[in-house]
Order: structure tokens, then sequence, then C-alpha cells
């Protein structure tokens, strides 16, 4: 492991957890109760603050801001905290913000995402593993974003809103409803226009599953009954994995709607 490195013009405030190999270049900020795991590099201008800790190797790029009380008029300085994973690329004027108690009091961030300029990460949302938002995309207060999610740039999530793992939205989208797993959302208000196909494939997904997914989405968008109901049907019916997956998204707990198949 390398040597620690401290710029001179940085501000590391007594009491923070500093780990192995890290580096903090000039005019950066490091709270009082912040923990930075080993690996960890702030580039200049990065301010690092509140209950926050950062995994193992993450970069974080200039003038982003981490760990900052909630955008929540709610709010009324409880102690909550922020936890960002490791591995993390956390470019320019990116902003993450802390928990409410009203919410959990935690804001979870999870492993190997990208988080293009300008992003931003609201109180208490839980965000999985290998997540991309795209520059200038935001998500609200509360969301769930599984793993593996793509949103594009300039899209927003509306608070509460669930995304399954897999999905994509694509670019200047608004989301207001829930989006079931491996879906593709598009149009500014946001519309299930079928599935991630091109992500699918890329990950190597069985032709088979692949199938049965589409099959899948067909009977979502054109079985009888509410959507829930035919959700049921389809997993009464099903043996794939991944079709399950989505059966379970739609019968878990939600504070939204669901985007449903035009």
């Amino acid at each position: 492991m390398s040597e620690t490195v401290i710029h001179p013009a940085a501000v590391v405030e007594p009491g923070a957890q500093i780990g192995q190999g890290v580096r903090i270049g000039p005019f950066c900020h490091v709270g009082p109760e912040v923990r930075l795991g080993d690996g960890v590099e702030l580039k200049s201008h990065v301010v690092v603050t509140g209950d926050t800790s950062i995994g193992d190797g993450t970069v974080i790029f200039p003038f982003a801001v981490i760990g900052e009380v909630p955008q929540d008029l709610k709010f009324r300085g409880e102690k909550t905290r922020l936890e960002v994973g490791a591995r993390n690329r956390i470019r320019e004027h990116v902003t993450m913000n802390s928990g409410t108690e009203a919410g959990g009091g935690v804001t979870h961030v999870g492993d190997d995402g990208l988080f293009m300029a300008g992003c931003h990460v609201a109180h208490d949302a839980q965000v999985g593993n290998k997540v991309i938002l795209v520059n200038n995309c935001a998500l609200a207060g509360h969301c769930i974003i599984e793993d593996e999610v793509i949103v594009g740039g300039l899209s927003g999530v509306h608070q509460w809103v669930r995304v399954g793992r897999g999905a994509i939205i694509g670019a200047v989208t608004m989301v207001t409803n829930d989006v079931i797993p491996y879906g593709l959302v598009q149009a500014p208000r946001g519309q299930l226009d079928g599935l991630n196909l091109v992500g699918l494939k890329r990950r190597g997904v069985a032709r088979s599953d692949i199938t049965a997914l589409r099959a899948a989405f067909q009977m979502l968008a054109q079985g009888e009954g509410a959507f829930q109901d035919r959700a049921r049907r389809l997993g009464d019916e099903t043996d794939s994995a991944y079709v399950r997956e989505i059966v379970d998204f739609i019968l878990g707990e939600s504070d939204r709607s669901f985007l449903t198949p035009g």
C-alpha cells in the first residue's frame, strides 16, 4: 500500500479517520467525522463532511460535495449519515446528501458506481452496485436504485420511486413511478417502452432467459386484469429466475404505482 499524501493546502479536521494510501489534493476539506478507506483519492477542491464513510479505492473529482445535510425543510439537524462504497468514481460537482430521521437516517451508495458530472443523490436514497448516473441527473429523496441501473443525462427520479436491477432510463426523462427490473424507460414523462435488451446481452444472459423475459413483458403489456394480477399469473407459469425477479419486484412493497407497458 502506498504512502498517504495530504497536500499542505488541504484541511483535514481532527477526528477524521484516514486509511492507508489515501491522497488528498489541494484545497480539499475533510470533516471531523469522515472516514476515508484505503486508497481513496480526493483530487482537489473536494468537500467531504458530516458522518460520512467513503469505501476503499473511491476517487472523487474536483468540486464534489459529499455528506452535506439534506435539502429537506423538515431536517432539524438530527444525527444522520452517508455511506459510500468501494471503487466508485464520483465526478466533478456531484452532490450526495446524508439521510433524515424520517427516512431511516442513512443514505447508502454501493460499490463500483460511476457518478458523472453534476449528479445529485438526495437524502435517504439507497443506490446499489455498478450504478451509472449520467451527467446532471438527479435522484430525489428515498429512491431505491438497484444494481446495474443506468440513469441517462438530465433525467430525474421522483422521491420514493424504485428502479429495478438492470433497468435503463433514457436521457431527459422524468420517472415518477416504479420501473421493473431490466425495463427500458424513455420519453419526457417516462414511458416503459420495452426491455434493456442491449444490457442483458452485454451481461451474457442466456438466450433462453431473454426469450422468457420478452414473453413476460408481452404478458404484462397485453394480459387480462390489473398489472399485479398479470404478474401473479406470470409467477405461477415461469421457471426463469429473471422473470421471477420481475414478479417479486411488482408484488413487493412500494409507495408508488408502476410504469406499465403501453
